[in-house]
């Protein structure tokens, strides 16, 4: 089943919580820069799904976050197997890759910011997870030539903007959208998937654009709101 591009435009649309919503999300939105900024600048660790996580500086939190740990959470809905090769693109500390790692023996696990995967590799060994999960550095697709995957998982950067620093590129960029849209199809095997996490805290607009343009089916398979933000997961077949 299908979800038309109309109706992924009205879940991604207005707050249901309103003008008030809006208010209250900006100082929600400012307090958790004050707070996300402390935190990063020390070890932290997290329990997310059952999976110990260690957060090293540099590095975003998915549970303060919120959507590393949802798209984790759901994890569990999606079509994994013994035999599935799996990627977690943009992996970040680690936390899908690993959760996705109990169910599939061959997860591939990409980051552009060497912060990154030097926290994805910690976690792989805290977890025992060396023989199942792989972590290689690139951007997107870059270090995967030739490399084809039944399920591809990707948490974006949602604000379309220049980054301000390597650790900034898990926020912002001006082009990610069009490049992970244009070399998906060329990744997939047949019968292969994508679950892609948006968010109205960026542009999810330019995301859903060119899914469509390339010619992708689109499926809304999970949806949680907050005050300030919604997220979306969406299956791309």
């Amino acid at each position: 089943m299908t979800t038309s591009v109309e109706k992924i435009r009205d879940l991604l649309g207005a707050s249901p919580y309103g003008r008030a919503g809006r208010v209250i999300g900006k100082a929600l939105y400012w307090r958790y820069r004050e707070r996300e900024r402390r935190r990063r600048e020390t070890v932290v660790l997290e329990h997310i799904e059952g999976v110990p996580l260690l957060v090293t500086p540099g590095v975003l939190n998915p549970r303060s976050m919120r959507s590393g740990a949802f798209f984790a959470s759901r994890l569990v809905h999606a079509p994994l197997k013994a035999e599935s090769k799996v990627l977690d693109m943009g992996t970040g500390s680690g936390v899908c890759a690993l959760v996705a790692a109990r169910h599939s023996s061959h997860v591939t696990a990409v980051d552009i910011d060497d912060n990154a995967v030097r926290c994805a590799q910690l976690n792989v060994l805290l977890n025992g997870m060396d023989g199942r999960v792989r972590v290689l550095q690139g951007n997107l697709f870059a270090p995967l030539t030739g490399r084809r995957f039944d399920l591809i998982l990707f948490n974006p950067p949602y604000v379309r903007a220049a980054p301000r620093n390597d650790a900034d590129r898990a926020w912002r960029s001006t082009d990610v959208a069009e490049r992970f849209a244009c070399a998906l199809r060329g990744h997939l095997n047949p019968g292969g998937c994508a679950l892609v996490l948006l968010s109205t805290f960026g542009d999810p607009g330019s995301f859903i654009l060119e899914f469509q343009r390339h010619g992708f089916a689109m499926e809304v398979v999970a949806e949680r709101n907050f005050i300030n933000e919604k997220l979306l997961i969406i299956r791309l077949s």
